[in-house]
């Protein structure tokens, strides 16, 4: 109990140091980014989640077009969708499929890219979603406890997605599955 509990200590204080590290880094305008492809990147975040996924029975699956590139800190942004897909895994059924489409758009003049994570698990209820990316926020304090994580995570990613000049949005309706989208500045 002692070690487990440690442990899950030892997970809080470093995610609370990531988002330090990520929130001071933003606020000093040190948020490295180059040009790259984000192909591998996503490729790479869903890699990082497929044993889970396998545990789970939950399969991986993506759309990006290989010739997608924006200036963005490419350790960040898979970071953030690390977090977004293990978040769908957890919340879904063996059988279930989670998806991530990436794709380039423009708004109001800027170049931005679009990250969804689709899945159909469980969903969220509605009175929940502005408060999703809040620090330590639980929509279902039981069951979130018992599948882990210390409640950072959708932090994380907001944080992410402000330090490239995005946003994210959530989708969801209970019992049917969630959309989380990151859209982030592509320039």
């Amino acid at each position: 109990v002692v070690l487990r509990q440690s442990q899950r200590l030892n997970s809080i204080i470093d995610d609370l140091l990531c988002l330090s590290r990520i929130e001071e880094e933003a606020r000093q305008g040190e948020i490295q980014r180059e040009s790259i492809a984000l192909h591998p990147v996503i490729e790479s975040a869903l890699q990082f989640c497929e044993m889970k996924a396998d545990k789970g029975g939950v399969a991986l699956d993506f759309n990006c077009d290989p010739e997608v590139v924006a200036n963005v800190n490419g350790p960040l942004i898979e970071q953030a969708l690390i977090n977004l897909v293990a978040n769908a895994v957890t919340y879904s059924k063996a059988d279930d499929t989670v998806f991530v489409d990436c794709s380039l758009f423009e708004e109001e003049g800027r170049s931005r890219v679009k990250f969804s994570v689709i899945d159909t698990g469980i969903g969220i209820s509605k009175e929940h979603l502005p408060r999703l990316c809040e620090r330590f926020y639980r929509s279902d304090k039981a069951r979130s406890r018992s599948v882990g994580g210390t409640g950072l995570g959708l932090a994380i990613v907001k944080h992410i997605a402000q330090s490239h000049g995005g946003t994210v949005e959530v989708e969801s309706v209970e019992g049917e599955g969630s959309t989380f989208t990151l859209i982030i500045d592509a320039v």
